[in-house]
């Protein structure tokens, strides 16, 4: 598939967010799309920058250009080499690329700290991307959304079955956006953080909502927990069950999640009807989620945005280790 339309869905099959969750909910999918918005097209490309095997390397490229997120196109015939293309669909994940790279900075301590800062050309000043709502233009948090299935919706069809694996070390920390990894960049943790912004707090209620191993399900509580995400607290009438609920830092992970499931429904369209339905309360309108700059509140667009340069420390004394 190449640049086209969105894909059309089988009545009663996956629904929009479980095609996303299967193929953005993968440390390695993610990788490949993060550098291919910077650039990177060829395989030896890929290869240089991610510590990651031909096999698994080639199995994305092709599940990516199957999907419609990447077009490979021969540039040599002998011997036989291809390049990867973004496609529309993959260019309209900036935002939520966007999104990823503020999380990270705010709230990661010094390995966010350390990421470049970015400028907005429209006013020139270096900002953060502000979650906002199309309709009334308000800046918006978790708390001011509601959310309920639309007519393709449910826990059953949103979470995907997938090809691929995810061994707990199979990325390494170095890497950019580790944390982001780590929630997101598995179907079963982005699967889990989507049910803790719908309300669930109970052990119980992640089990049975997202049909996942008691194990697996424990295993990525205490990884969140671990990661600042969610905190336990004790249940008000039952002292010995814990409950798991969002901290600062897990609700600010928001608008990671709400652009990602407004791309999925933009890219892959049941004809039941949207999988997820979401209003803004304070105006009533249907939640549909645009980032805007901080500093001038303009909207930002694709091109508008410039890497700020790192400069570096020229204060210690020449000589001076």
């Amino acid at each position: 598939m190449t640049d086209g339309g969105p894909t059309l869905l089988e009545p009663g099959g996956t629904n929009a967010v479980g095609q996303m969750l299967g193929l953005l909910g993968d440390e390695w999918s993610l990788l490949i799309l993060g550098h291919s918005s910077r650039g990177l097209t060829r395989y030896g490309e890929f290869r240089e920058v991610m510590p990651i095997s031909n096999s698994v390397l080639t199995h994305r490229l092709t599940r990516l250009t199957e999907h419609g997120l990447l077009e490979r196109r021969i540039y040599r015939t002998n011997p036989l080499r291809a390049e990867y293309l973004p496609t529309a669909r993959s260019r309209t994940l900036w935002p939520m690329m966007l999104a990823i790279w503020e999380w990270e900075r705010s709230w990661t301590g010094p390995a966010g700290e350390a990421l470049p800062l970015r400028r907005h050309e429209a006013c020139g000043a270096e900002f953060a991307p502000l979650l906002t709502c199309r309709a009334c233009g308000v800046p918006v948090e978790a708390r001011d959304v509601r959310a309920a299935w639309g007519p393709s919706g449910g826990w059953e069809r949103s979470v995907p079955a997938s090809s691929t694996r995810r061994r707990p070390d199979s990325v390494p920390n170095s890497l950019q956006y580790p944390q982001t990894l780590e929630i997101f960049g598995n179907r079963w943790s982005s699967a889990l953080i989507g049910a803790a912004f719908r309300g669930m707090v109970r052990f119980s209620q992640f089990e049975t909502a997202l049909g996942a191993p008691p194990t697996l399900i424990a295993e990525r509580l205490r990884s969140f927990c671990a990661l600042g995400v969610l905190e336990t607290r004790q249940h008000a009438h039952h002292p010995g069950r814990p409950e798991y609920h969002l901290t600062d830092k897990g609700r600010a992970f928001f608008p990671i999640t709400a652009l990602s499931v407004q791309w999925a429904q933009k890219w892959f369209v049941s004809p039941e009807g949207p999988a997820l339905v979401q209003t803004h309360t304070a105006c009533g309108h249907d939640f549909v989620a645009h980032l805007a700059c901080d500093q001038c509140r303009q909207p930002l667009v694709t091109g508008s945005i410039t890497i700020v340069p790192v400069i570096e420390d020229r204060t210690t004394p020449e000589g001076t280790p």
